[in-house]
Formats: structure tokens, C-alpha cells, sequence
């Protein structure tokens, strides 16, 4: 991977992790977005361009032996962007002869009743779920036809440094270091995967190094899955607080939807917080080993991160 240039479409929390990953390896680094402007390590490039448009695109990524797709549309945009974003930068992955490693979520996968695992059919019934499905769908079957070379790394809910909005984002651990009620979502008592940001942006790092992950799908290897409630209960104490929290069900959510956007576009998710959410890695860690971070050791930085930022 020497000298080799990797290049990260995306600043965004994920796009940051895959950025402080590469920043271990002796490969020069650019990332790429609407703006231009990022806050980086002088050593890291950051460019312009319009994911949108296919030229503006190909001309970021140009000298690339591995692009890293790290950047998505509003969540309130999903349907109608998401799936040109990321045909733009696959096209232009492919006209470039770069590898695509993909950070991609669960949302396809729709509600089961079993850990979920790569094996399982896209069988979401939900708007979000099925544009994962058709977007995941068309970058596997441009590597079949051999048109880009093309790895699939999914995620569930992130927290960790950099991570705002998410379910264990800036509604949580700010109001956990201040010792107040922290406003989760869902059943508390329910087995939840939450994915530690470091841990993803370190797997796709991992997956642009191994030829036999092309053309597949992998799911991040994550700390053990504990209950929502069992994982703000650790968050609390490494806080030094005692424990308060809530957890908000679909009712609130559509009550908040009417205000916030964002919480109107997760009603239609919230099956995933009212039964067992659980992730199985055993795939990724077969083949490439476990580097998942302790579940206490990743609250305790993300609780560290938070607390430099002031929130």
C-alpha cells in the first residue's frame, strides 16, 4: 500500500474514522466533498466536487487505488439521492480502475426474528430499506460483471468520536456527562448492536487490503451486545453519574416528527428498537480477526471526545 492514494468520499463521522485508520499506514490520503474544507491533518488533501456529477467525480478520485465510499445524502433524501450519489462514485470508481469499499448499514435485511448475518435476503418493506437493498444490489452486480471491484462493509448504530446524529449520538452522551436524562430510543431492555465508529473505519481499511473481500459482504465486527439500557448504565458510571435515562417509542417519534424531520424519517425504522436488533460478525472475524473495541473502552472514548468539544 505504499504511497498508494486512497481517497474517502465523505468528512462525516465514518468518513473521519477511515481517515484516522489510514493515517497508520504509509499511503497518502484525500478526502472529498461538497465544500472543499475539512478539519484535517495538514497531511490529508481535501478536495471539491460534486458527487452528483459523474466528471466532477472521476476528476476527485483520478490516481486512486482505493476509494472509500463514506458519504450519503440527508436522511430525509435518501430515496430520491442516495442511489445517484453512490452510482456516481461507483462509475467513476470504475473508470479509474479503483477498488470501492462501501460502509453500508442493515437497514435491508427488514425485521427478523435471528442475529443478523451477511446470508440473510434483502427482504426490507421499509422506503430506507429498500433503497439499501437496490443500492447494496447494484454495486455487488457491477463486480460480477466485472465492470469495478467492489467490497460491502455494514455497520449498525454508530456511536464513538465525531458521531452526532444517532440514536447514540448528541441526544445522549452530552446529557450522560452532565449527569441528566439521557433520551434513547426504543425498549431499553431489548439486546441492541451498537457499532463503535472506530471499529468501522478500521474494517475498511482492513477490506481494501484483501483481495478475497472484493464482491462481498461483510459486517463489522462490533463489542459484545448488551441491552440499550446495559450500555447506557456503563456510560453513566464512567461518567461518575448515576443512571437516568428514557427511551423514546413510535408514538414520541411521531409526535417529534412533527417538528423534526429526522424523527418523522425514523418511524418507518423503529421495528429495530422494538425487538432484539443483534449483528453476527462471525464472517469478518473468521477472515480477518477480531479488533472490535471493549465496549467499556469505546464509551469511555467517545465520553472523552465529547467532553473535549464542550457538548
Amino acid at each position: 500500500m505504499k504511497s498508494e492514494l486512497h481517497v474517502i468520499f465523505g468528512t462525516g463521522s465514518l468518513a473521519q474514522a477511515v481517515m484516522r485508520e489510514l493515517l497508520t499506514h504509509d499511503v497518502r490520503i484525500r478526502m472529498v466533498n461538497r465544500s472543499g474544507q475539512a478539519a484535517v491533518p495538514e497531511s490529508v488533501e481535501v478536495v471539491a466536487a460534486d458527487g452528483y456529477d459523474l466528471q466532477s467525480t472521476g476528476k476527485a478520485m483520478q490516481g486512486a487505488a482505493v476509494v472509500y465510499q463514506c458519504a450519503q445524502p440527508a436522511y430525509t433524501q435518501w430515496q430520491a439521492l442516495f442511489p445517484k450519489l453512490q452510482a456516481s462514485i461507483m462509475q467513476a470508481a470504475a473508470v479509474n480502475g479503483a477498488k470501492l469499499i462501501v460502509g453500508d448499514n442493515l437497514y435491508m435485511y427488514g425485521a427478523v426474528d435471528c442475529p443478523m448475518h451477511e446470508a440473510l435476503p434483502n427482504a426490507a418493506t421499509t422506503r430506507k430499506g429498500r433503497t439499501r437493498a437496490q443500492m447494496a444490489e447494484a454495486l455487488l452486480s457491477a463486480h460480477q460483471q466485472g465492470l469495478v471491484r467492489v467490497a460491502i462493509a455494514r455497520g449498525s448504530d454508530f456511536y464513538g468520536p465525531g458521531v452526532l446524529g444517532s440514536v447514540m449520538g448528541d441526544r445522549v452522551f452530552p446529557a450522560v456527562l452532565a449527569g441528566k436524562t439521557a433520551a434513547a430510543v426504543g425498549n431499553l431492555d431489548l439486546p441492541h448492536t451498537y457499532t463503535f465508529i472506530d471499529d468501522f473505519g478500521k474494517a475498511l481499511v482492513a477490506l481494501a487490503e484483501r483481495e478475497e473481500a472484493l464482491g462481498q459482504i461483510w459486517h463489522v465486527p462490533n463489542a459484545e451486545t448488551v441491552t440499550t439500557r446495559q450500555f447506557l448504565t456503563l456510560a453513566f458510571e464512567e461518567a461518575g453519574h448515576s443512571p437516568k435515562m428514557d427511551g423514546m417509542g413510535k408514538f414520541m417519534m411521531r409526535l417529534a416528527g412533527v417538528f423534526i424531520p429526522e424523527a418523522r424519517e425514523t418511524v418507518e425504522m423503529m421495528y429495530e428498537f422494538e425487538q432484539p436488533f443483534v449483528v453476527d460478525h462471525t464472517k469478518y472475524v473468521e477472515a480477518f480477526g477480531n479488533h472490535a473495541t471493549p465496549l467499556r473502552t469505546a464509551i469511555r472514548g467517545t465520553l472523552e471526545w465529547y467532553r473535549k468539544q464542550g457538548k
